[in-house]
């Protein structure tokens, strides 16, 4: 994604030196070791495969194994040495790493060590005192969240000011980022022979990773789809008491979805075919019910996983979900929020989508579509019409591992669970 040193310039063990994005996750990668930066064959934009080397870590003055030479540093890479005056100020190796990497002057930085020694703790200390946004060799000091967020935003982040340590920018800045109103203009009206242009969106990143598994799903998996109406009033109902409890315990509420997840992996224990995958030849049928959940983000679609759902109690659930979706939304998912998914859920109710099929997950075997709740007119079993408020979901299956009657029976006990949640305990 992106290169925060260069070639030539610097660089000390445990500095974080690019940001690259693996299964729709931005992950900082940290230096190696101490030395200088040479040899950089991956650009932004660049899809690597695993194992390949894209640069060196190199003694000054030592050639690389390919006979890259390290370049010569830029004029701005001087910024990030320790100035001259520095070497004689008494401070910790770690001390003088962090000031290097953060261009602090440790002869302005207050030692609290052993006979006025600087350490660490001194150093950042002082960043948290430094004006942000803090910007190193032209590079401003963000997190991988907030820069994603700024290029989809086009949003510049010097102008923005930041809330973490050291004046380092937060997802969060950027989020509540209003740029100043720009100046008016006179209106000119455009020539009649100017026509729009397309805007040009390259494929890729989070997008290209969205765009292959899709089209994998649709090409190589034979969905089969069940819908059902389902009476959500006892569902409403225990939600409303488990919220009610959870305000006398000074818990967290309890959202639908977090509900839909507890019940669904109870259902899944009961009918283990949704819950495998087919991995060549081998239909593997997994133990841990490790249920994912769609969340729609500006740039696409992300699908963090709440592990072993159907061994934890509700408000554990409510909590992970709650979690893992906020970080989405901020970018901060590690690559283990995301893997290892047995089934999902994809809940559009929230937008008032009231029945819909959703694409399966690969090497997932099943997902669930879930609607929103509507009021309906429908006869009790004296024949009186009462309002009933109904939600649709929707099974899509794998045909190649689960037959339409094993399908059909497992939607079929999934309704009666969520007409009847006390049925989760039995």
């Amino acid at each position: 994604v992106e290169w925060l040193k260069q070639d030539g310039e610097p660089v000390s063990e445990g500095e974080v030196i690019l940001i690259i994005e693996t299964d729709k996750v931005s992950i900082e990668v940290e230096s190696p070791g101490t030395g200088v930066l040479a040899g950089i064959t991956a650009k932004p934009g660049d899809v690597v495969p695993i194992a390949t080397t894209i640069a060196y870590i190199l003694k000054p003055g030592e050639a690389s194994p390919q006979g890259v030479a390290p370049a010569q540093p830029p004029a701005s890479a001087a910024t990030t040495t320790v100035p001259v005056e520095a070497s004689r100020v008494d401070a910790t190796p770690l001390a003088r790493n962090v000031a290097a990497a953060t261009g602090v002057e440790l002869s302005e930085v207050a030692g609290t060590g052993p006979r006025g020694r600087v350490t660490r703790a001194d150093v950042e200390a002082a960043l948290s005192t430094v004006p942000a946004p803090v910007v190193f060799d032209g590079k401003v000091n963000a997190t991988p969240a907030a820069r994603r967020l700024a290029r989809e935003e086009e949003i510049d982040l010097l102008g923005i000011s930041g809330s973490g340590p050291g004046g380092r920018i937060q997802a969060a800045d950027v989020l509540a980022y209003q740029p100043p109103a720009p100046a008016a203009a006179p209106i000119t009206p455009e020539p009649a022979a100017a026509s729009a242009a397309a805007e040009i969106i390259p494929l890729a990143g989070m997008r290209r990773t969205i765009a292959e598994r899709m089209l994998a799903s649709y090409q190589s998996i034979p969905h089969i789809t069940f819908t059902v109406r389902v009476d959500m009033t006892r569902f409403n109902a225990v939600r409303a008491d488990l919220n009610a409890h959870a305000e006398k315990q000074g818990a967290g509420r309890i959202s639908a979805t977090a509900l839909l997840v507890r019940l669904v992996a109870s259902t899944l224990t009961r009918h283990p075919q949704l819950n495998s995958s087919l991995k060549g030849e081998e239909i593997h049928v997994h133990r841990a019910v490790n249920i994912g959940v769609a969340v729609a983000l500006k740039s696409g679609l992300i699908v963090p996983v709440v592990k072993g759902a159907d061994r934890k109690g509700i408000a554990t659930i409510a909590v992970e979900v709650d979690d893992l979706a906020e970080r989405a939304r901020q970018g901060k998912l590690l690559p283990a929020d995301v893997n290892e998914g047995t089934f999902t859920i994809s809940n559009l109710g929230p937008f008032g989508v009231e029945q819909f099929t959703a694409l399966i997950n690969p090497p997932q075997s099943g997902i669930l579509a879930v609607g929103s709740t509507q009021l309906e007119a429908l006869p009790d079993a004296a024949g009186n019409v009462r309002a009933v408020p109904v939600m649709r979901i929707t099974l899509s299956a794998d045909h190649r591992i689960v037959d339409g009657a094993v399908a059909a029976y497992f939607i079929s006990d999934l309704r009666t669970v969520l007409e009847n949640p006390a049925l989760a305990l039995w």
